[in-house]
């Protein structure tokens, strides 16, 4: 499959719209892009330069040409991009958001909010072989029951690298995806990698989109906007985790069966 295919699907989407950029927040973890009708996210790449060529001159922008930028090299561009995409496809009268079903903070487990997608597969996951492509914190709470490798581009202890994704994905049961792969372009060969498995893309930059089942992704877990001022000062404010305490909610879609959510 042509790897730009599903950056044209999701600019389609966004070229489908005359709103701007009502405002663009760039914090340390989170990169914050809202519209006339709705919020979107992206992951900020962990290392920025001391100097982009943009601030001041996002807001007001068609989002349809921000969102262009998701074909950029440039991973802050790209982040941009991601974000501004979902600005246009993640609004409130979404039907796919719509059906998809509230996941519960696995609080029982002591582990915390950005795990509620791990913990509420787990029982599916037990005797699998299951890798994550991206390090989550916290995820060693849920890890140890599992037999679970994380992919990491910068790996840390007992992460494994990039490369490895050509030898595990093939042979994995299960693959939870993160959706920054879409902005640094590591999506196309990673799902083409995980046909075999059963595919989660998740996490705040997730667009909801039903077409991603064309790629092998069998589920969505993305988030909800509860509360767009609370989201906006964690994002500011340099919030990681602590986006699940109270401006967002994960929620959960089947694309194997677009009529049913869980």
């Amino acid at each position: 499959m042509n790897p730009w295919a599903v950056y044209d699907l999701l600019l389609d989407h966004a070229a489908a719209t005359d709103d701007v950029a009502e405002e663009v927040v760039m914090g340390l973890v989170w990169t914050l892009c809202r519209g006339g009708r709705g919020t979107g996210l992206a992951m900020t790449p962990a290392a920025a330069p001391r100097t982009l060529p943009w601030p001041g001159t996002l807001s007001g922008r068609p989002l349809a040409q921000l969102a262009a930028w998701l074909r950029d090299w440039d991973p802050h561009a790209a982040s941009v991009g991601l974000a501004a995409v979902n600005a246009v496809i993640n609004t409130q009268d979404n039907p796919l958001l719509a059906r998809a079903r509230p996941l519960d903070k696995p609080l029982d487990r002591g582990a915390p909010g950005n795990l509620a997608v791990f913990a509420h597969f787990l029982p599916q996951l037990a005797g699998r072989r299951v890798v994550v492509i991206g390090r989550y914190p916290g995820l060693d709470v849920l890890a140890r029951e599992l037999d679970l490798t994380v992919l990491e581009r910068q790996p840390g202890p007992g992460d494994l690298p990039d490369p490895a994704c050509e030898y595990l994905l093939p042979a994995a049961d299960w693959v939870f995806l993160t959706a920054s792969s879409l902005a640094n372009k590591t999506f196309p060969r990673l799902a083409e990698l995980a046909r075999g498995a059963t595919t989660v893309l998740m996490g705040p930059g997730t667009p909801w989109l039903a077409e991603l089942a064309a790629f092998g992704i069998d589920y969505l877990a993305g988030v909800q906007v509860t509360d767009p001022g609370q989201l906006r000062r964690t994002v500011a404010e340099g919030g990681g985790t602590r986006l699940f305490e109270g401006g967002v909610q994960y929620r959960l879609a089947s694309l194997t069966d677009v009529s049913s959510p869980t």
